[in-house]
């Protein structure tokens, strides 16, 4: 039987290197397996991402990782589906991205639009998240293994020793939405300071896909005034969400206090524990954090018929999701071309070596989410040693954990 080429990655011609090529739906197979170990924010993302994606699969390796993930810590937007959409593009460009995009958040988006519609149930019968008890621990144990992995390669010298120290205090002593960004870039900074070379700024001539940020600056623009104008729920809740994805950095943890403010005390789509059942049912399932957006936007646009709570959730969704996957595609096509000016290779060993120490900050800050305790402590443990083992998959590993709270 012969294999239809039709359906394969094409070859990759943003790094200049020839790969491998690979099936498209192999490499959707594994954007829905990351999905399904994808629990917590994007430092346990991570985790998942260098497991599946570089340890098994060699789709790219740390260090590509890492500034993927630094690159996309810098824009507004959710970091971990940034990322992954990003391996997407690199792997195969715009349509393997945007199928990538689907893949990754479609099933937690649906799940969280079902959940809008049962939070009455959920709430009658007092459904327990003691079954994810411990999720917590694991997904830190997954980021001790990316902190092990990814140290070895980021932390070369004195210099990058320093940096990533760093990244570790600025991540553990000032826990803001600005410090990711901010640190990186005064990473970047110091190593070229540091490292002065003569002709690093080397010119070069990039042609970036401007339709992508002329779309990101026009809805920006005129969301708030076709919803002001119209008065249209659905408009307004998808302005809304669009505002909350581009003024946020980092993961969906950060823009709960956001959306709580507005939805429930501003606005009054919901109340307090109706929000608060949503986060906490979030917590319970794979994928990005901002498929919350969904179950707030289903909520918010309840008062109409089942078809306009379900569209509600529809806007809420697309929402909150389009303006970072509109600045990836403007992006990352010229990504590789920019970084080859020499300044940019001497800037990111910076990046790289300050995200390393948030990244093993973030697994400390977890446990103590998680509480610290010798069982946790052993959870943590041992699923950084299946990990770094390269024994047991990452969705057996979150299987096993949702289990262990279960029965024990």
């Amino acid at each position: 039987m012969k294999h239809s080429r039709e359906n394969e990655v094409p070859e990759n011609r943003n790094t200049g290197r020839s790969s491998p090529k690979v099936p498209r739906s192999r490499f959707l197979r594994d954007v829905f397996l990351c999905s399904l170990g994808a629990y917590g924010g994007p430092e346990a993302h991570m985790g998942v991402f260098l497991d599946q994606m570089v340890v098994r699969r060699k789709y790219l390796d740390e260090r590509e990782l890492v500034e993927l993930t630094a690159l996309c810590s810098i824009l507004p937007g959710p970091t971990s589906t940034q990322t992954i959409v990003s391996i997407g593009y690199k792997t195969g460009g715009p349509v393997l991205a945007l199928l990538t995009m689907a893949v990754w958040a479609l099933p937690a988006i649906l799940v969280m639009t079902a959940l809008s519609f049962l939070y009455r149930f959920l709430e009658a019968f007092r459904i327990s998240t003691g079954v994810l008890r411990f999720i917590g621990p694991a997904a830190a144990g997954f980021v001790i293994a990316a902190a092990f992995r990814i140290g070895r390669k980021v932390v070369v010298d004195r210099s990058t020793a320093l940096l990533a120290v760093l990244g570790f205090s600025a991540a553990w002593f000032v826990r803001e939405p600005w410090v990711f960004p901010a640190v990186l870039a005064a990473g970047g900074a110091s190593m070229l300071i540091l490292r002065r070379e003569p002709g690093m700024w080397n010119r070069l001539e990039i042609s970036p896909p401007w339709r992508y940020l002329l779309v990101f600056a026009v809805l920006g623009a005129g969301a708030p005034l076709l919803a002001k104008g119209t008065g249209f729920l659905l408009l307004e809740l998808f302005e809304d969400f669009y505002r909350y994805g581009y003024l946020v950095f980092g993961g969906g943890q950060v823009v709960v206090p956001m959306m709580f403010s507005e939805l429930v005390e501003i606005r009054g789509f919901m109340t307090g524990q109706e929000f608060l059942t949503g986060y906490g049912l979030v917590q319970g399932v794979p994928g990005p954090m901002f498929s919350f957006a969904s179950y707030a936007g289903g909520l918010a646009a309840r008062g109409g018929s089942p078809a306009v709570q379900f569209l509600g959730a529809a806007a809420g969704a697309a929402g909150i999701f389009l303006p970072g996957l509109l600045l990836i595609f403007f992006v990352y096509p010229v990504w590789d071309a920019v970084r080859n000016i020499r300044a940019i290779r001497i800037f990111l060993p910076g990046v790289n070596a300050v995200a390393g120490g948030m990244i093993t900050a973030a697994a400390p800050i977890m446990l103590q989410a998680a509480g610290i305790t010798a069982v946790n402590l052993a959870a943590a443990g041992l699923t950084a040693l299946c990990l770094v083992s390269g024994k047991v998959p990452a969705p057996i590993i979150v299987a096993v954990s949702a289990a262990a709270g279960i029965f024990l």
